[in-house]
Parts: C-alpha cells; structure tokens; sequence
C-alpha cells in the first residue's frame, strides 16, 4: 500500500478523493489541511490527519518524510471565482505561493509524485466547444490565472527537477457520495446545484437564473457536470499513471454532455418532488454560454470512465447529502 497526502483532504472533492483512496486495495491516504475552509467532520477518524498549512515548506517535508509519502494529491486552495476578483492577492498568496512551498517541501523529502486539482477555467471562453487540452489558455478570472500559473510553475520543476505531475482541469463537480455522509458545504456557497437544492429545502428563498439571452436552446448558460465521485477515481487513476512511470501531462474531465441552467432547475424539482420559487436576474460578467469537455484523452491515456454523470444521479446523491445536513456540516 502506497500513502498519498492529500492537502485540502478536508474539502469538498478532497474528501471524497480521501474515501476513494481508503476504499482502494493500493493507497493510504494521510489528510493535510489548513481547516480554513475544510470540515473535520469531512475525514473518517481512521484516516490520518495532520493540521497544517502548505505554506510551511519544512512541516509539509516532515509529513512526507514522516509517513512514507508515495506521492501527493493537491487540492488545497480557495476557489471562489468572484471573491478572486475583489481580493486577487489573497488568491495569489494562498494558490500560488502556498503550493511554491508544498513543491519546496516535495522537493526537501525527496516526493517527485502531483497530481493537481486544476480548473477549466484556465481556458476562459473557449471559441468552440468541446474543449480540448491543447485549446489556448485565456482564463478570465483570477481563480483560474492562479491554477494557470500553478501548472506552469509544475512544468518548470519537471524541467529542472523531475517532478511528474497530472494536471487535471475539471468542469462543474457535483454530487455527493452514496449514503449522503460527506457533501457539498461551502460558506459562502456559489455553485448552482447546492444553491438550488437549498432553496427546494426552503433554506434559501429563491433561485435566481442570471442571463436568458444567451445563445443556446432556452437562453441559459449550458455547463457540462461531473459527479464528485468519478472525479475521485480520476484522480486515484491519476496518481497510479505517475507511479507506474508516467509524464507530466494535463487532462480534461468532464462528462462531454451539456446541460442548461433550466433544465437543471426542472430536473431537481423532479428528483426532489418540490416546487420553488425561480427569479430571471441580468447576465453576470464572464459566464461564457457554453462549456463542455472532451474527455478522450483522460479516457485513452488514465483509463478513466465517469460511471455516475447522468443529472439525475448527481441531483439524487447531492439531494441526500442536504436532507441529512440542511445546514451543511454545521450543527445549526
């Protein structure tokens, strides 16, 4: 059995990435986290865990060292795309200087193993769709310059030191894993499901829709949506492509099918059986129309497969998780 540190292993797909590892027959996984922003409820108390920050080189080296670290899964960063925006240099500070140290710390134990939670928005609106790897990057936000510049500063160590690392830009995670123990629990929360299934519980007041002029079938936004546990699995399959010898590289995931923000709203008043209210708000400033992956290179190269991507499914995990916890992880 390998051991895999995961930073930000307290987070939303850092914690369902810590469940697929404990669950595989290869990898231990070791929690490394901060806790700004991750739930310690999120981590099963078998599971290692060491509070920490990734800003401290020194202790991230001595954890590696510690546990024997095979490789390191890294998915700790702050991820708030209009919060970038106003507050840049707490993103550059956290994002990209914080992993300049994990990398400093990899480097003093001796761990050449990443794979890294990217973003699709290193791509910022794509002229066509589906996007593939080699589509040029011109991210539009800070959130996603951040992860940019990141998976830069990773090609420049394999070059100089021979780091290996598996970037993966991800689309809409979503979902929650069976059972509805761990989920989706942001403060504050801006993704479209969770805030919908709020208001279907009547925690929030309304959904707004921002933009129904957009060039698509209803005039919503489209975006292609992967559950949280096929992403899990990308990244298990990720790391042992790195352990068995292979090269840094980037790769796509998302289910290659799109969905409008309409049809998102119908299908959760299916799944959940409830009516809410829906208000129609302006277009919010660089939402592109349409975003869908090409996954065929991570499908060819990692042998991935998202099994559980039908919207149905991710709005019925998602759904569970929220009945169980109204108030996320909070006891409120």
């Amino acid at each position: 059995m390998e051991n895999i540190l995961v930073t930000g292993g307290a987070g939303y797909i850092g914690s369902h990435t810590v469940k697929a590892l404990a669950e595989s027959d290869e990898f231990s996984p070791v929690v490394f986290d901060s806790l700004v922003t991750g739930h310690r409820e999120a981590v099963p108390e078998s599971v290692p865990f060491v509070k920490g920050d990734i800003h401290d080189g020194d202790f991230v080296a001595e954890t590696l060292e510690k546990y024997h670290i095979a490789g390191v899964i890294h998915f700790a960063a702050f991820s708030l795309v209009g919060e970038s925006m106003t507050n840049p240099l707490k993103y550059y500070n956290n994002n990209v200087e914080g992993t300049l140290h994990l990398l400093e710390g990899m480097k003093q134990a001796g761990v050449d193993k990443i794979v890294f939670s990217s973003t699709a928005a290193v791509y910022g609106e794509p002229e066509k769709t589906p996007i593939m790897e080699d589509f040029p990057h011109n991210p539009t936000n800070v959130y996603g310059r951040t992860k940019l510049v990141i998976e830069n500063m990773m090609r420049d160590c394999t070059n100089a030191y021979g780091l290996q690392y598996a970037a993966l830009r991800y689309f809409n995670a979503a979902g929650a894993a069976e059972g509805g123990y761990i989920g989706e629990d942001h403060n504050p929360e801006t993704h479209l499901i969770p805030l919908i299934l709020k208001t279907a519980q009547g925690v929030r007041d309304h959904i707004s829709i921002y933009g129904t002029d957009y060039p698509t079938p209803d005039g919503t936004c489209i975006r292609d949506y992967i559950h949280v546990v096929d992403l899990a699995q990308a990244h298990i399959l990720a790391m042992k492509y790195l352990l068995q010898g292979g090269e840094s590289n980037y790769f796509n995931l998302g289910s290659e099918k799109g969905f409008s923000v309409r049809e998102m709203i119908e299908a959760a008043k299916k799944v959940t059986g409830k009516d809410f209210k829906v208000l129609e708000e302006g277009r919010r400033a660089g939402d592109p129309a349409v975003l869908i992956a090409s996954s065929q290179k991570s499908k060819k190269v990692l042998g991935w497969k998202p099994c559980h991507s039908s919207i149905e499914e991710i709005i019925a995990s998602a759904w569970n998780w929220h009945v169980n916890h109204p108030y996320g992880y909070s006891k409120k």
